[in-house]
């Protein structure tokens, strides 16, 4: 826990962050491809769960290695983990391009130690293959220790620094049942997004005439304040674009048009009443 910390507060990684992550933005401009990188049509990161496939692979090559007469299942498992090892660093280059400096810190030593483990794996099936099996076997306990690591920074990653979770409040439950008074219809600017607030929940306001749309202020990729992104359209749909990420969501209930996010914001219902004051009520 300490190194990983360290590693969170290591400026001197930050000029090869730098370099990486301007290569991966231009390499991989927003759109369909990258989109389905992050897992936007999946609802949620696809990177977490490829990574089963290579470590499920290579820990099944490290068990088979204790026991005699398993050389070629061996093999075939290498392969298939440094085959399925391809997408896995896909996805999670593309993750990590989007995080903040504190996750890309981290995130790039990660890298670099599931790199090494690749490599070493990668040696251990060319020494197999060549017929050398004690050092194909010693490569993939090295491997093994290597990968472990490098695990053990991806979790710190996803459950301490909680990069690809959902960071928009959750809004059924803290919101009690039926509408609610917002604001009045004439304090909010037509056209212009601004925030309000509904008891501690903060959202994101957008008048269009006479009629109000509203979302969960915090966008759900790392909690950027929705309220100070752009307004454009998208497929002529309005949508918020974050300041902070470029997440793109749909005004009228929140589904995200293009990544890295990939939970919907939570979207509100609204009327006016009689009276000219604005009410909510979640979808």
């Amino acid at each position: 826990m300490a190194l990983a910390e360290r590693l969170e507060l290591d400026s001197a990684l930050d000029r090869p962050i730098r370099i990486l992550s301007k290569a991966l933005r231009k390499a991989l401009p927003p759109g369909p491809l990258r989109n389905t990188l992050h897992g936007v049509q999946f609802g949620h990161p696809v990177h977490a769960p490829l990574t089963d496939l290579p470590i499920g692979a290579y820990c099944s090559t490290a068990l088979l290695d204790l026991f005699p007469g398993t050389q070629r299942a061996s093999r075939i498992l290498l392969t298939l983990g440094l085959a399925s090892s391809v997408p896995t660093v896909l996805t999670g280059l593309t993750d990590w391009s989007s995080l903040h400096r504190e996750q890309q810190r981290v995130g790039l030593v990660h890298a670099m130690v599931m790199g090494a483990t690749n490599l070493l794996y990668g040696a251990s099936l060319l020494a197999r293959v060549r017929g050398d099996h004690g050092v194909g076997r010693m490569l993939s306990f090295a491997g093994l220790t290597s990968m472990m690591a490098g695990s053990y920074l991806g979790g710190h990653l996803a459950f301490r620094q909680a990069a690809g979770a959902n960071h928009a409040p959750s809004i059924t439950h803290l919101v009690p049942l039926g509408w609610h008074d917002l604001c009045r219809l004439e304090e909010l600017p037509d056209g212009w997004p601004v925030h309000r607030s509904l008891g501690y929940i903060d959202l994101f306001v957008l008048r269009l005439g006479d009629e109000v749309r509203v979302l969960a202020d915090a966008c759900a990729h790392l909690a950027g304040p929705l309220h100070q992104g752009r307004v454009v359209r998208v497929h002529d749909e309005i949508c918020v674009v974050c300041p902070w990420h470029g997440s793109t969501f749909r005004v009228d209930d929140g589904a995200v048009v293009d990544g890295p996010a990939t939970s919907r914001q939570p979207a509100f219902d609204t009327r006016i009443s009689e009276t000219g004051t604005v009410q909510v009520r979640p979808i």
